[in-house]
């Protein structure tokens, strides 16, 4: 089993900036995905951003690139992700997952079905 559990999340004035951050306990993995996905009411839940194990690849949704920023420290089992210039339509509550394996295999980053494990969530709202 893993356990992940989000902090950061929060109201912020649009325009302005919020850093998520979302801890790993349990299980660990040769190699891994992890990402983050946001769900706002009524809608399906999207891909944010994500990161390999290593570090070494990123990805990001349309929505986000060049807003935010996902970042990993291995050493804690942490990843977070900075966001920054948040819009109203940001606003949605945060959830941060794992996929087991190689992001070039089942661990389809930007697939909320490629992951394994999920945290409970950190709402997010951004006022106009």
């Amino acid at each position: 089993q893993v356990q992940l559990v989000e902090s950061g999340g929060g109201l912020v004035q649009a325009g302005g900036s919020l850093r998520l951050s979302c801890a790993a306990s349990g299980r660990t993995f040769s190699r891994y995905v992890m990402g983050w996905f946001r769900q706002a009411p009524g809608k399906e839940r999207e891909f944010v951003a994500a990161i390999t194990w290593s570090g070494t690849y990123t990805f990001y949704s349309d929505s986000v690139e060049g807003r935010f920023t996902i970042s990993g420290d291995n050493a804690k089992n942490t990843i977070h992700l900075q966001m920054n210039s948040l819009r109203p339509e940001d606003t949605a509550v945060y959830y941060c997952g794992v996929a087991d394996g190689d992001y070039r295999g089942t661990a389809s980053p930007g697939s909320a079905n490629s992951y394994d494990y999920w945290g409970q969530g950190t709402q997010v709202t951004v006022s106009s």
